[in-house]
């Protein structure tokens, strides 16, 4: 297995974390997005949407997951970390992300409405390098069946 092929494995078994956080925001009746914060190959944080839960808009899991890293590491840069969501960022998660130096992000799904992408590409710091798609189908199958739901 060469580098690529271990990288790509690595961020399959911590996407399914992160879909194992999503879940339990689906679960708790929260918009099923879920968040965790890898350093030197092991979860320091993990994290989901707790919008609902806190009545705090900002309570994002990518929020939350950040600052229980920034605790767990004891200071607000996160350097040496990566961060493995399951949507898309919003312009506030990326603006956090930014700020907090994250050298990598993967997500899953696409968010075509709300994600950083269309409205602030460069919000992440200059050295973040940006992983897409990563179980794409199964991040998007779990916000599509939580909205069908709703409805």
């Amino acid at each position: 297995m060469d580098e690529k092929q271990k990288q790509q494995a690595a961020d399959e078994q911590f996407m399914r974390r992160a879909l194992d956080e999503a879940m339990a925001a689906r679960d708790a009746g929260e918009i099923p997005v879920g968040a965790v914060v890898v350093a030197d190959g092991r979860i320091i944080a993990r994290a989901h949407n707790l919008t609902e839960t806190l009545g705090d808009v900002t309570a994002h899991a990518e929020m939350q997951a950040i600052t229980s890293a920034a605790n767990q590491l004891g200071g607000k840069y996160l350097t040496d970390c990566t961060l493995y969501v399951t949507l898309e960022p919003c312009i506030m998660c990326a603006g956090a992300i930014g700020w907090s130096q994250i050298r990598r992000v993967v997500y899953g799904a696409t968010d075509d409405k709300r994600g950083y992408s269309q409205f602030a590409p460069k919000a992440f710091h200059p050295k973040c390098t940006v992983t897409t798609g990563v179980l794409e189908d199964e991040c998007r199958e779990l916000m599509t069946q939580f909205f069908k739901s709703r409805r």
